[in-house]
């Protein structure tokens, strides 16, 4: 049976020029991640995990290489293209969750919806369903500040996931969080790649995550160094 890949990147580089250096963040990174598994990407600050995530996002442009997604290929993208790629393809969870402060739980996943097209009758139902889905049915109108951090985390990811995205792109979404609630949040994230097969690409150093994904990259020097 022939293996469904969500994510190809072929012979990956990215040069930046700092002043009169240049900085070599990729350097022909290869890699193909199957639908709906959950891949970490392991490596010291520094070894190119954020710049590799930002390059299959199409928030950042490499160098020379190929970045294919559900089997098309994002080089020749315009902007307009890249920005409804993030919209409706790609969900984002961040370390700092990223919530409108003055937004409820509820207005943060309704923005993402309304950005990505969807009526309001759509938005409505399908906000309450992911708040929901991550515990925070009693929680819909509280506003980031009356939240624990771990709940402001689940607010992200129901955000994340709202438009039902079929690529989930985490940069150290345990960053911030105590071990008992980052397990519950890999927990999460183990759910929705299995239930939904959406796939997972996490960039973190929080050994936890180990436990719970199907590969892990190593990542040294702008190069994937090995494989689990």
């Amino acid at each position: 049976m022939k293996t469904m890949y969500s994510i190809r990147v072929k012979n990956l580089t990215r040069t930046y020029r700092v002043q009169a250096r240049e900085i070599h963040a990729l350097q022909g990174v290869e890699a193909e991640i199957a639908k709906g598994s959950f891949v970490v990407l392991r490596g010291r600050s520094g070894s190119g995990k954020t710049t590799l995530l930002n390059c299959i996002s199409g928030l950042d442009q490499p160098t020379s290489g190929e970045v294919w997604l559900n089997g098309k290929a994002i080089s020749q993208y315009s902007e307009r293209q890249r920005v409804e790629l993030r919209r409706k393809t790609i969900g984002f969870i961040f370390q700092s969750q990223a919530l409108l402060p003055l937004y409820s739980a509820r207005e943060n996943v309704d923005l993402m919806l309304r950005l990505a097209g969807w009526s309001y009758q759509q938005r409505r139902i399908r906000t309450e369903e992911v708040l929901s889905q991550v515990g925070l049915q009693q929680w819909l109108d509280h506003r980031p500040f009356e939240m624990s951090g771990g709940q402001q985390q689940r607010v992200s990811i129901a955000r994340a996931v709202a438009a039902k995205p079929d690529i989930l792109i985490a940069d150290e979404p345990t960053g911030e969080l105590d071990v008992a609630t980052s397990r519950q949040i890999l927990h999460l994230f183990h759910q929705i790649t299995r239930e939904f097969g959406t796939t997972l690409l996490v960039a973190t150093h929080d050994p936890l995550v180990d436990d719970f994904a199907d590969v892990i990259y190593h990542l040294q020097d702008g190069r994937i160094n090995g494989e689990l």
